[in-house]
């Protein structure tokens, strides 16, 4: 992030610092993953999964309610991957998403998400909540 006074900011929408466990379905297989931020149009996650730009994949989360004023819901988003960053360590990658499409899930169909790795045993700082930016 760049500290820079003039630079011009391009994103429209309002953007949520989130630290959220996910599900990332590609190509048949489903690897866990949390969110790092995310707002209407894309999401910034760390997954445990080799994914090129371009691929399409879903992502499956529960929205907090901080997001939806109402009740936390489940969703399912469509998106392709805009960019791809490796961690360094090998097994977790920065991965940004545009989404497409998403759809919230009724509350019978549930999906459990493996655990992952507590994000500050690798170096991520945040703490879970909302930080609108």
């Amino acid at each position: 992030m760049s500290t820079d006074p003039n630079r011009v900011e391009r994103r429209v929408g309002q953007r949520f610092e989130l630290l959220l466990p996910l599900a990332v379905h590609f190509d048949g297989q489903t690897f866990p993953g949390y969110t790092h931020d995310l707002s209407g149009r894309g999401i910034s996650l760390f997954a445990e999964a080799s994914l090129a730009e371009g691929s399409v994949v879903e992502l499956t989360f529960t929205m907090p309610s901080e997001i939806t004023l109402a009740e936390s819901m489940r969703v399912r988003c469509r998106g392709r991957v805009l960019r791809v960053s490796d961690s360094g360590t090998g097994k977790k990658t920065g991965i940004a998403v545009r989404l497409e499409s998403y759809q919230y899930l009724p509350p019978e169909e549930t999906e459990s998400i493996a655990p992952f790795a507590r994000p500050a045993a690798v170096g991520w700082a945040g703490e879970r909540g909302t930080v609108p930016r």
